[in-house]
């Protein structure tokens, strides 16, 4: 992978001519799983069958099953009707059926009943009456209707009922000569105004404060007594529209009726809300509101046309969002301290950098060293995570031998993760191309080996597979399965699809070929969260004599490619299998061709990623990719 023009991955595509329609018949088990449970918008867990991941959900609230390609939601238990009580309400009152709200409902004296997916309430039981005896009430003195306040009445003397709506004393149960003695006794009401006596004269009734207390607005009755406020004119029911208050009232009658007129309305009482027709969803992009939705089908539908959004209900409740960002990791391709700054310098958004320090010297577990320790220094204080690069010099026969000598092995491992942990490095990447199909077994086990010790030192692997194929997937070195359970990461390298040993000219990469890599990995049985796509910075041009015959290639940076371009006059035309523009020049009665990387299809591999919701995309070569390129990655990370 990493000397593309030089060492080709041969065993790969010898094997894919060997083995091709025999083992094509023989594919192995689609371990992929398509399905996945969500709790909210948190992932639970992945799949194989609609069925599994749906008996999976229902064992959790506020759960729901999404399609992963195309996070199409396929089932959720979440709640349709919330019950609410004088605008209280929790999660164990919400239900699935209006059948099973209103069994809750019938429980409770003043039961509000909200569907989830309209506005306002399905119905709606409230205060309209407060009973009091002379100036003092109880919580539960409220009543919903005049008759059941009378009632409660008959139980108490010196009662009477102020209506709430119009706040006035409509009923009371004294009797005349009861009136004339409350009102001969000492006057302890006063009417104040923010705090003050609106006229120094005081009342021995309470009936007849009140009366001159609805004749000044805002006012309330304070019984110099004891110092309570036994009677207001203070409006407490206020109608906002859009979270700004329009009017008040004194009942919620009288604010229901108002605020029904009104868009985006809400009826709020002491900070709590009690009633509104704003829809229970949504939409956000960051912290940033971009609308409402009664129904989540259709918040959803719109929130997927926003990066980085997410849908909430009223709550608080996040229910789902697309904002899980991608690990972007580039290869340097090189061990030079300069370049590796300058590299990572021109770079944004980028989480891990992977320097080529390491290589296996020979079958006795010689580690060269290349690392550049101040450089190490210099990326931890940047926040920059450092995985550094460790090859086998594509030397299958070194490496077999090696795998052969367990002494070497330890050698080996102790030397490179000693070394790791001394750079304070965050894991290693592990690159051994071109192995023998043999070593399968040898080599699955010294990764297992080389894993286990660095976890001891805190240290990640990740490792480097070729794009393959699941047709002959089981006669290669790479057991997909087993080296996914025993790293940390995987990266598809999804490239070299035409190579330099290719008998025919084609792109280094299509499109569908590399989604379709994905695809196959996943069928492996590699946790999408293991996984990393590949993707090129480089493009391979073919030379073809005047008779069509192909001469030989090489690798062109992408940074490249519009200059040559336009210095040669190449004439470029859509190739929709590859999804990218194939370019052909004549130059020397030499025929030139290759299939363009550009911002375009860089973005296209980042959206197979998304699609996929694979960890991230890993990058072959820094230093190879186009001006602006990572400014565009970033606002798609």
């Amino acid at each position: 992978m990493r000397q593309l023009w030089k060492l080709p991955i041969v065993i790969a595509m010898i094997l894919q001519a060997v083995y091709g329609a025999a083992a094509a018949s023989a594919r192995s088990e689609d371990l992929s799983t398509p399905y996945r449970v969500y709790q909210n918008d948190q992932m639970v867990m992945e799949f194989a069958s609609e069925a599994k991941a749906v008996a999976f959900a229902k064992k959790y609230a506020y759960s729901h099953v999404e399609f992963i390609t195309s996070r199409k939601w396929i089932w959720d238990n979440l709640p349709k009707y919330k019950v609410y009580e004088n605008g209280y309400s929790t999660a164990s009152r919400e239900f699935r059926t209006l059948a099973e709200a209103k069994a809750f409902a019938a429980k409770l004296r003043f039961p509000q009943i909200r569907s989830l997916e309209l506005p306002g309430w399905l119905s709606g039981v409230y205060p309209r009456y407060q009973m009091f005896q002379g100036d003092k009430s109880l919580p539960d003195w409220i009543y919903a209707t005049l008759n059941e306040a009378k009632q409660a009445a008959k139980a108490y003397s010196n009662i009477h009922i102020i209506e709430l709506a119009s706040n006035q004393w409509i009923w009371d149960n004294l009797s005349a000569k009861q009136k004339q003695t409350q009102r001969e006794a000492a006057a302890i009401y006063d009417i104040t105004l923010k705090g003050s006596s609106v006229s120094g004269k005081r009342y021995s009734f309470l009936l007849d404060a009140v009366r001159a207390a609805a004749k000044q607005p805002g006012s309330q009755v304070v019984n110099t007594a004891t110092g309570q406020v036994v009677y207001t004119t203070i409006k407490p029911f206020t109608v906002t529209q859009n979270g700004r208050a329009v009017q008040t009232f004194s009942g919620l009658g009288g604010a229901l009726v108002y605020a029904k007129t009104l868009s985006g309305a809400a009826i709020v009482k002491d900070g709590q809300e009690w009633w509104t027709n704003l829809p229970y969803l949504s939409v956000k992009q960051g912290d940033r509101l971009l609308s409402y939705f009664h129904t989540r089908q259709k918040a959803v539908a719109y929130a997927r046309s926003y990066k980085n959004a997410s849908v909430s209900t009223a709550d608080g409740r996040m229910i789902w969002k697309n904002r899980s960002q991608l690990v972007y990791l580039a290869w340097n391709g090189t061990s030079h301290t300069d370049t590796v700054h300058a590299q990572v310098q021109n770079t944004l958004g980028l989480d891990i950098a992977s320097p080529s320090w390491f290589e296996l010297a020979d079958a006795e577990g010689t580690l060269t060293d290349y690392s550049d320790p101040s450089l190490a220094a210099s990326m931890n204080q940047s926040g920059l995570k450092m995985t550094p690069l460790v090859h086998n010099q594509f030397d299958a026969k070194m490496t077999s031998a090696f795998l052969r000598n367990p002494g070497a092995q330890s050698k080996f491992i102790n030397s490179l993760i000693n070394r790791l942990a001394w750079l304070k490095a965050a894991g290693v990447n592990l690159d051994f191309e071109g192995l023998a199909g043999g070593d399968r077994a040898l080599y699955t086990a010294f990764v297992r080996d080389l894993t286990a010790a660095a976890h001891q030192k805190g240290l990640t692997v990740s490792i480097d597979l070729p794009r393959g194929d699941t047709a002959w997937n089981t006669k290669t070195a790479y057991d997909h399965k087993a080296l996914a359970d025993i790293v940390d990461m995987i990266m598809i390298m999804a490239y070299d699809q035409h190579w330099a040993g290719s008998d025919q000219a084609g792109s280094v990469a299509e499109l569908t070929w590399a989604e379709e890599g994905v695809r196959q990995f996943l069928e492996y049985g590699i946790p999408r969260d293991k996984l990393m796509l590949g993707i090129p910075f480089y493009v391979r041009e073919w030379r073809l004599n005047p008779a069509g015959q192909l001469i030989d290639s090489r690798a062109i940076p992408m940074n490249e490619i519009a200059g040559l371009v336009q210095q040669r006059g190449a004439i470029g035309t859509y190739d929709p299998d590859a999804g990218q523009t194939r370019y052909m020049y004549i130059k020397d009665s030499y025929t030139h061709v290759f299939w363009a990387e550009t911002s375009e299809t860089i973005m296209a591999r980042v959206d197979i990623a998304h699609k996929y919701g694979l960890a991230g995309v890993a990058a072959w070569r820094l230093g190879y990719e186009s001006s602006g390129l990572w400014t565009l990655l970033l606002q798609q990370k």
